[in-house]
């Protein structure tokens, strides 16, 4: 995620001499990454890129906290200013709220009351600053809720407490179809198990970690606010989140899972803002629920694992600086380490390779030494699969078709007899396919507003039942689908892709599921059907076939004739046919008929008429018209005895 801090916010908590470019650069090199620093006004701006496991980082003070210990191993003196927890006196019990809450759904749970509020405009420091972050300032109350979150990373919410009925509330998951309207307007039916407040009514006054009710918000009358300070559980945050589509700065921050620890700060630089910016006055006790206070982790290993992971030879006196700049407690024993691991990088830091990770970063991945791999470079695959399968695309793109990608999860429908997911995101995902035929009809459906004629095609894995293996039989598949094409050109490019690919194979009419009848081919490979193509029920020319048996049926290169010495004899016979006499044979019986017809092209048809291009040749001489007649007579002959055929012309 990204996030943006303005210069002179994040000087508050880093004192340094560096100037914004060498912060820039050096966060980059060993920590958060500054994406650009903008200059707006008098102030300057850095977009930084926060990783999703560093939510610690994701705010002014966390990136003042990792500067603190970056800077110094690039030679520039840095300090951090600590927020301070002032005198503050934390109960299980006030007297000015009752609570029930589930604390496997709010880990820690802290309010607070602040009486005689005055609302008005925040100062202009504060609203340039949160104008700089991209927050646009509303109000002093909610101001201070956003200026908090934005400079420790911890979200704050208020409540008027004169609309919490019964000054109570209660914490719990959320029943199925509930409804609660949130500060924007919006009413959300509620899925379940969301984390939800309801007050002493029973109304739901707080879509916890997303959004406050409309119900109990704070507007121009209010005079007592409750300020709520909290961390959730982040699965329940993520999910509600994304299942109401409500995406706000709370909930993706909560939904990371927040140092419980930070609520101490949120909460005391909270009154702090309020009582000098609203003139409220905070009740003495604060109401603090928090079961399972954070005891250090500790994370033991050694100075000889350290530095042969590394590559070099760090000293453990270096060792102990870095993890003392990053807010860590390091004891050695002899040669073994033991670090003791803070509340804000407790989420992220558990074995002995996140320490050698952490002494890297600082350190300087830059500094670590590399090595360019040795040894002989290994000799290509001979007849790879990746190769085979670079050709057949190359081959197909070539003759204009597109290639497309579509999901390996398909819905009941497309594959009735596909293997189901124990777990899958939904209806439309449940099955494995064991075909391509529904994935590519869908895309030929998609691009339906498309005039001139298409060819899509695919070569991905399909997944077939292994009878009791756990796993299905993945076959890589090229499939395909021609819209607007006629049923030669698209057979034409099949047989010419089939040619390229030199597949001792043929094209046999056979029936089969999903056709029209009498519009399928079977693609052959002797005995074995390796796949097929004809037109659909749906009206596109479509074609399926199975990679692997088709490169072993391939070769690299095909068998070499000797140009002849004796030149061929050409002609076109035009004959008609009886209706659904299918040509292919045609050419078969002609090719057949005599030894010395080296060669046959249908080249043009008209309605029931058929020109056939015929080269005689003799190996050893050159044929005279009355051989060739004699051929021609045997030809048509047989056409007519066989197929009906009747010379034209």
């Amino acid at each position: 995620m990204n996030i943006l801090v303005p210069d002179n916010w994040l000087r508050d908590f880093l004192q340094t001499k560096a100037s914004t470019n060498k912060i820039a650069e050096d966060l980059s090199l060993c920590g958060p990454s500054v994406e650009k620093v903008e200059r707006v006004g008098s102030d300057s701006i850095y977009s930084i890129e926060v990783t999703t496991n560093r939510v610690d980082s994701a705010s002014v003070f966390g990136i003042a906290r990792e500067a603190c210990a970056i800077l110094p191993q690039f030679g520039v003196k840095a300090l951090l200013y600590p927020i301070k927890v002032g005198n503050l006196k934390f109960v299980s019990k006030v007297n000015y709220l009752e609570v029930n809450v589930d604390s496997s759904l709010c880990p820690r749970f802290s309010a607070v009351l602040i009486r005689n509020v005055s609302i008005a405009q925040s100062p202009d420091w504060m609203k340039e600053r949160l104008s700089l972050c991209g927050v646009r300032p509303i109000n002093n109350v909610v101001d201070i809720s956003n200026y908090i979150m934005h400079e420790l990373g911890q979200p704050v919410h208020t409540f008027d407490y004169d609309k919490i009925l019964g000054a109570k509330m209660v914490l719990r998951k959320s029943r199925r179809v509930e409804k609660l309207t949130t500060l924007d307007g919006k009413t959300h039916a509620l899925f379940g198990d969301d984390i939800v407040i309801e007050d002493g009514k029973g109304r739901l006054i707080d879509l916890a970690g997303i959004m406050g009710g409309e119900n109990s918000a704070v507007d121009e009358t209010t005079k007592n606010i409750l300020l709520f300070v909290q961390t959730y559980n982040p699965v329940n945050i993520r999910k509600t989140s994304m299942s109401l589509a409500h995406r706000t700065e709370a909930a993706v921050l909560f939904e990371k899972s927040l140092d419980p620890e930070l609520v101490s700060l949120g909460i005391s630089r909270g009154i702090d803002l309020f009582e000098s910016l609203t003139k409220g006055k905070a009740e003495k006790e604060i109401l603090d629920i928090y079961p399972n206070p954070y005891k250090p982790m500790k994370v033991q290993t050694n100075l000889d694992f350290i530095n042969s992971r590394l590559g070099i030879s760090l000293s453990k006196s270096n060792i102990t600086q870095i993890f003392g700049s990053l807010g860590f407690e390091a004891n050695w024993r002899g040669g073994t380490l033991e670090v003791l691991v803070p509340s804000w990088r407790a989420n992220d830091v558990s074995l002995p390779e996140d320490i050698v990770e952490e002494i890297a970063r600082i350190y300087g991945y830059h500094k670590l030494p590399s090595k360019l791999m040795e040894g002989a470079i290994p000799e290509p695959l001979v007849n790879s699969p990746f190769e085979f399968e670079s050709k057949i695309k190359s081959i197909l793109k070539g003759y204009g078709a597109a290639e497309v990608y579509t999901l390996s999860l398909v819905s009941s429908g497309e594959a009735p007899s596909g293997l189901k997911l124990k777990n899958p995101l939904g209806p439309e995902g449940e099955y494995l396919r064991t075909s391509l035929m529904p994935s590519l009809v869908k895309a030929a459906k998609e691009n339906s507003g498309e005039k001139e004629p298409y060819h899509l095609f695919e070569m991905a894995n399909i997944y077939l039942p292994a009878g009791r293996q756990d796993l299905p039989e993945e076959k890589m598949t090229l499939a395909g689908i021609f819209v607007g094409s006629s049923f030669r050109e698209a057979k034409g490019m099949i047989e010419g892709l089939l040619a390229e690919l030199k597949f001792e194979g043929k094209l046999t009419p056979e029936e089969g599921p999903h056709y029209l009848p009498s519009r399928r081919l079977s693609v052959k490979s002797g005995p074995r059907e390796i796949g097929s193509f004809g037109e659909l029920e749906e009206g596109s020319f479509y074609y399926e076939i199975d990679v692997e048996e088709l490169r072993a049926d391939s070769k690299e290169v095909g068998s070499f004739t000797a140009i002849p010495k004796y030149p061929a004899q050409i002609e076109d016979i035009t004959l008609s046919f009886p209706g659904r006499t299918k040509i292919g044979e045609v050419i078969s019986s002609i090719k057949s008929s005599d030894k010395l017809i080296a060669r046959v092209e249908l080249t043009d048809t008209f309605q029931d008429s058929y020109t056939f291009r015929l080269w005689y040749q003799h190996p050893s001489k050159t044929l005279t018209d009355g051989e060739v007649d004699e051929i021609r007579k045997l030809v048509i002959r047989r056409l007519n005895e066989k197929f009906g055929g009747v010379i034209k012309g």
